[in-house]
């Protein structure tokens, strides 16, 4: 099981590679069911392993000129700060024994895995549904609309923070609609942020837990192999037809989850 689980992790990099989003998606399940480290410890690895593998792929994307550092700064503080807070002060609070129906409790780890189970139903019908997504041309001048970015940024933060998913696709559309950029520009930006805020989130959690070092550098090391293959074969395959097959496999997941720690 071992095995297929750090095989599993190099899913994590192709797919950033290949759509630019959903790595952190497969991030909390490969270590929980796969790697067998605790949910709410998984999520706090899920970040510095999403983080190091975003901040790779955000390399060659800012070689290529598709990563806006203002624009990654202005979405980026909120959700930093958000991140931060959430890991450092939020998780932590959340009682290990939150209630019990009869006989069943739900613990801190069931109600982690749970919000990510719906994290990812959510996120899977944004990867199946066509979304034509209109942004600005590459020379318009941005115009930043600052109330929906702080309110997107700080949600995503929050979100991030609780269940450790970089949430890149609720980031891109924000930053096609909210600071005008061309789509591909917003994917290289997006990787920025994901990594920021991931790996500033992580730091948050330095003194909760006792890490795992080993496996963190072994699982991100595998992660950020899989970016460079999936770059690659972004070259070679459709990634909207990808896209779509992905976000069935991320449902599937999720309902799986749901069953699986409520029922099974």
């Amino acid at each position: 099981m071992e095995i297929i689980g750090y095989l599993a992790s190099a899913l994590i990099g192709i797919s950033l590679g290949l759509i630019g989003g959903g790595g952190s998606i497969l991030t909390v399940p490969v270590l929980v069911y796969l790697l067998d480290v605790n949910a709410v410890e998984a999520t706090a690895y899920s970040l510095f392993i999403v983080g190091s593998t975003a901040l790779v792929g955000a390399y060659p994307k800012y070689k290529q000129g598709l990563v806006n550092i203002k624009t990654a700064i202005i979405f980026g503080i909120p959700s930093i700060i958000a991140v931060y807070i959430t890991r450092k002060f939020l998780v932590p609070a959340i009682p290990s024994d939150l209630i019990t129906i009869d006989g069943f409790i739900i613990t801190k780890s069931i109600l982690m895995m749970l919000i990510f189970a719906a994290l990812m139903v959510f996120a899977s019908a944004s990867m199946i549904k066509d979304q034509k997504v209109v942004s600005n041309p590459k020379n318009t001048e941005q115009k930043f609309n600052y109330p929906m970015i702080l309110l997107e940024g700080t949600i995503v933060g929050m979100l991030t923070g609780l269940v450790g998913a970089g949430g890149g696709f609720l980031i891109i559309p924000a930053l096609v609609i909210f600071t005008g950029l061309p789509m591909k520009e917003a994917v290289g930006t997006s990787l920025l942020i994901i990594a920021a805020k991931s790996l500033i989130g992580f730091t948050g959690d330095l003194g909760h837990f006792n890490m795992n070092w080993k496996l963190l550098l072994i699982v991100s090391s595998i992660a950020i192999a899989g970016i460079f293959i999936g770059n690659y074969l972004s070259l070679k395959i459709d990634g909207a037809k990808l896209k779509k097959g992905f976000g069935w496999f991320v449902l599937i997941m999720g309902l799986y989850i749901i069953v699986k720690e409520l029922f099974l």
